[in-house]
């Protein structure tokens, strides 16, 4: 009878270990969700303000129109991209293209004096940090989940239950990375 009590008991452990476990797991699957969706909210956000942007400068850039072609791609680029794989590359080169029309906006004083642009810049501006602070805590919460999935003994529960590891929303490499060199002389 004491065996039995016993097993009885190991097993009843078993089980609730294994269902923090699982629920722990759920809890930081929903959260890369969760933080996914700021991404989400921001990037719908900076791709809303871009039509502006452009349509703001057209009056002004009327021999920039390769710029502003460029720009627009760039942005369908980006809305149509799926994953959060493909949403890097994509976003990448958005923030490229937005950054050499803000370049080439730089030539046109009147534009830069005109206070709907200067609103819609410092818009866009904003919603770029946004984007930055949304992106690390999203990675944040992707690391958090790979190593719970991956870390014994939760590894066990993850893969009993098919949890699998999320991509990092990562951008590519085009010079973003690179320090900018400063000279004064």
């Amino acid at each position: 009878m004491a065996i039995l009590i016993l097993l009885l008991a190991v097993v009843v452990i078993v089980v609730v270990v294994l269902i923090g476990f699982y629920n722990s797991l759920i809890r930081l699957r929903n959260q890369v969700k969760n933080a996914w969706s700021q991404i989400d909210v921001q990037l719908k956000r900076r791709h809303d303000l871009i039509p502006n942007l452009v349509e703001t400068a057209k009056g002004y850039m009327k021999h920039e129109r390769e710029t502003l072609e460029n720009i627009t791609e760039a942005r369908s680029r980006a809305i149509n991209a799926g994953s959060v794989g493909e949403k890097g590359p994509a976003e990448s080169a958005l923030s490229g293209a937005i950054s050499r029309f803000l370049v080439v906006v730089e030539n046109y004083p009147d534009l830069k004096a005109n206070q709907n642009f200067l609103a819609l810049q410092e818009e866009l501006t904003s919603t770029e940090n946004k984007i930055g602070f949304a992106r690390q805590s999203y990675n944040d919460q992707v690391l958090f989940y790979n190593n719970k999935i991956q870390m014994f003994p939760s590894n066990v529960v993850a893969g009993m239950f098919s949890f699998t590891v999320e991509e990092f929303f990562e951008l590519e490499d085009r010079g973003e990375r690179a320090v900018p060199k400063v000279d004064f002389s």
